[in-house]
């Protein structure tokens, strides 16, 4: 771990104890409650969630049900404010990229897929403490007609630091269907 990443987590750590009163919770929730522990504020579901995807900074290697493997690259850039997921032969020789974000209260999903359009879709579902993260569809760009075919939804799981799996589903001409899982493994 860099001296520079050090230096940012203990300055989100920071902040989170002066806004919190105490240590930060990252439990899940949708939005500023109250704990029943210690009656110290929750981080909004969303928040803890963009948090998360933070923390898979670095190189990854994803294997799909689909029978390929790729290598992924997610960074952290914008001063913080993105984390971008960065595919590499997922499609032979294409390289695809997903961008997250907050937006006020709301995390946010942008891919820039293959299929040449760019569905944006927003975490509707935190489940498992926040380990589990739903994403449904809000709208897209360059799509060639209403019923295009398009990413539709999808589902991040995060398992150790190591690992974490997503799962995307399709949308053509008013059917929706899971096209397929990725399990991802942290490359050393």
């Amino acid at each position: 771990m860099t001296g520079r990443r050090i230096l940012e987590i203990v300055l989100i750590l920071a902040t989170w104890l002066a806004a919190a009163g105490g240590a930060p919770s990252l439990g899940a929730t949708t939005g500023d409650q109250e704990s029943p522990n210690a009656g110290k504020k929750v981080m909004p579901a969303a928040a803890a969630a963009f948090e998360r995807f933070k923390e898979l900074a670095g190189t990854w290697v994803g294997r799909s049900t689909k029978g390929w493997e790729d290598e992924t690259t997610i960074d952290v850039i914008a001063g913080g404010s993105v984390v971008r997921s960065t595919s590499f032969n997922a499609h032979p020789g294409e390289t695809m990229l997903t961008l997250f974000h907050l937006d006020g209260d709301r995390l946010m999903l942008t891919h820039y897929c293959v299929a040449k359009n760019q569905p944006r879709m927003v975490a509707s579902r935190f489940e498992d403490g926040g380990r589990k993260v739903a994403f449904d569809f809000l709208d897209a760009t360059n799509l060639q007609r209403p019923g295009a075919g398009h990413m539709h939804a999808s589902v991040f799981e995060f398992g150790d630091r190591d690992h974490f799996t997503s799962r995307w589903s399709w949308f053509e001409d008013g059917s929706e269907r899971w096209m397929e899982e990725i399990v991802y493994e942290r490359k050393r």
